[in-house]
């Protein structure tokens, strides 16, 4: 089973994790605005990395 990306539960294919964290009316383009800012660098966390599990047939 998949787990949220945006709670600690279940996917439930909700799309919340699709959308926008600067505008929330918006769907994610990679625009890049929510990393960028006034500092020479910035970076987002990476702690766990999840590999879909092949479908059997």
């Amino acid at each position: 089973m998949k787990e949220c990306v945006v709670e600690h539960k279940p996917c439930e294919y909700c799309g919340e994790c699709l959308f926008c964290d600067v505008n929330p009316n918006k769907e994610c383009d990679n625009c890049m605005e929510c990393v960028q800012g006034e500092v020479n660098y910035r970076g987002v966390k990476i702690d766990k990395v999840h590999y879909d599990e092949p479908e059997s047939n």
